[in-house]
């Protein structure tokens, strides 16, 4: 390992990957730490079960048999959050996951490993809404957009394919008298085609004689996006473009770049100077599999570890003082519908029986609220649609629950026992929606330190949220669009989850711009060192997706930092 580079980067998930590329493509340094393990890679052909090799390289070491053999489809291989390999915890799994308190008695849904939690993300890349930027953000929404259009192209974006469950839903919602969005700036509410960072099936799939094993083809519609994905000729060439197979490979043919998996950082290192003040001038790290500390140093450290463990590790480095470092947390504040139809139905309008929630992309459609928020369907295998559905409310059993007959759905909060497994009889013939609110930035919610319990990282950290009125009001408003979009495309039953506050999925705006960092994210009280994870966002964007964003602030940050530093 090289303990001297010119740029450190914490974290490899939805950013980091990204500034390191744009970094070194302009001949600087880069050192990427991550904590997790690195799946599809020859120095870690058993990342699960030993430690490897120390760090990579070179794009040649990139293995798309690898990972074809560990991205499976099995939900509990994958996604069980105790011991899946897409959990927030190290390596071996027979370790336990790495703690987080949340008062709530909900969950962070968040990974550790090279990809991060683009990993098992959807691969949605809606830009953030214009109104929640302009007069809001201390830049403009003009300034973000080349910085869209480089991510959009690298990654690169593009409307997803139609299936019969995206279908049903345009034809609910033009039914319900909604518009068809046709611009990523949007500024007006109805529905469209998810922006996705999925390549596009290869229209030839289907002709006589087309080989898959030597054509690039894309998306195959066999709706595992959550569960990683291994379809592709190349690990460039995957069709889901998390950062795994789309910037990290970009950042090795540089050859500026060095990655260290299995690398938990618990220490940003400062120096005081008496013509700058507090700088970063390195980290402090632990190797997960033997515990061994180590330093590295380095010109400008860039966090990037996430919107829950960015601030954790500021505050356990014991950095300046800030009351809004950890504060302000956006959730998005989740919600869940689904509907269920009779086969008659389904055959009128889109004639065929059934939608197949496990076929297509996971979320290739969506409905755009600003002001509101979003309503995007989702269709995933049988256990995790159940789990999102039917298990997960914070109303609690449905059938304790009040019934108020103005409201719009059937029935609401958790199904069990019979009449879990008759609605799940009814899976093939349900769509299902989630809802994204447009939470309101509060400096109650937030990430701090538990003052008791630590981990061999150091201090775990406690996450509370709690929204607000204004929050309920809207996300409330949502579910009454979702469910009159339900009930105009035929749906006889509707069902609402009511999720609770507690579950952490687009968590951000933990360490804002313009509070924390200035404008260029770069830290007001800590020099050389800069953030470019979702923490730095100002606010919710209005409800998209965060991860877009994330990347161009990411691209933006890099061209900062070399334009000072370098």
């Amino acid at each position: 390992m090289n303990n001297n580079v010119d740029v450190i980067v914490i974290g490899a998930g939805g950013g980091g990957p990204v500034i390191a590329k744009e970094l070194a493509e302009k001949d600087i340094k880069v050192l990427l730490l991550e904590a997790g393990p690195w799946y599809g890679n020859k120095n870690w052909p058993n990342p699960n079960e030993n430690k490897g090799g120390v760090s990579s390289t070179s794009d040649d070491d990139l293995s798309i048999e690898l990972l074809r053999k560990q991205f499976t489809d099995l939900e509990e291989d994958m996604n069980d959050v105790i011991t899946g390999k897409f959990r927030w915890g190290p390596a071996n799994r027979n370790e336990s996951p790495w703690d987080i308190n949340t008062p709530q008695k909900g969950f962070a849904w968040q990974n550790s490993g090279i990809g991060g939690t683009t990993l098992h993300y959807f691969a949605n890349s809606p830009r953030a809404y214009p109104e929640a930027v302009n007069g809001v953000w201390p830049i403009s929404y003009d300034e973000l957009i080349p910085y869209y259009e480089k991510v959009e192209a690298t990654l690169p974006v593009s409307p997803a394919p139609s299936t019969p469950k995206e279908e049903l839903f345009y034809y609910g919602a033009k039914k319900a008298g909604w518009n068809e969005i046709d611009t990523l700036n949007v500024r007006e509410p109805g529905y469209r085609p998810q922006p996705a960072a999925i390549l596009p099936p290869d229209p030839r799939i289907n002709e006589p004689g087309f080989n898959l094993a030597e054509n690039p083809v894309g998306c195959t519609l066999r709706g595992h996006c959550i569960n990683g994905c291994n379809v592709g000729l190349t690990v460039e060439g995957v069709a889901k473009r998390s950062t795994l197979v789309s910037y990290i490979p970009l950042a090795l043919k540089t050859g500026n770049v060095e990655i260290m998996p299995n690398t938990f950082v618990t220490k940003v290192l400062t120096q005081e100077t008496p013509n700058n003040g507090l700088q970063a001038v390195g980290v402090r790290f632990r190797n997960t599999w033997t515990g061994e500390v180590g330093e590295a140093h380095s010109k400008v450290v860039i966090m990037a570890a996430g919107a829950i463990e960015t601030p954790r590790l500021w505050l356990n480095s014991m950095l300046p003082k800030n009351p809004w470092v950890g504060k302000g947390l956006i959730n998005h504040w989740f919600d869940c519908l689904a509907g269920i139809y009779e086969e008659e139905d389904l055959i009128r309008v889109l004639g065929v029986s059934d939608i197949k929630p496990y076929v297509g992309q996971n979320a290739a459609a969506r409905f755009d609220y600003p002001g509101l928020g979003v309503i995007q369907i989702f269709g995933v295998s049988p256990g995790l649609y159940s789990s999102m559905l039917y298990s997960t409310s914070g109303k609690g059993y449905h059938f304790l629950s009040e019934k108020h007959y103005q409201t719009p759905w059937d029935m609401e909060g958790m199904i069990v026992g019979e009449q879990l497994k008759e609605f799940m009889r009814y899976y093939p013939r349900t769509l299902a929606v989630l809802i994204f609110t447009d939470d309101e930035v509060n400096i109650n919610n937030g990430v701090t330190l538990d003052p008791k319990i630590k981990d061999e990282n150091g201090f775990i950290p406690v996450v509370r949220y709690y929204p607000s009125k204004k929050d309920k009001e809207k996300r409330d408003k949502l579910a009454i669009i979702a469910a009159d979009i339900f009930r105009k495309s035929g749906a006889k039953l509707v069902i609402r989850s009511n999720w609770p506050p507690g579950i952490f999925i687009h968590a951000q705006c933990t360490m804002r711009m313009g509070y924390v960092t200035d404008n260029n994210c770069e830290a007001l009280q800590v020099k050389r060192l800069y953030i470019a994870d979702n923490s730095v966002q100002f606010n919710g964007l209005g409800g998209p997706n965060p991860t877009l964003t994330t990347q161009a602030l990411a691209t933006r940050s890099a061209e900062k930092i070399i334009n000072k530093y370098f």
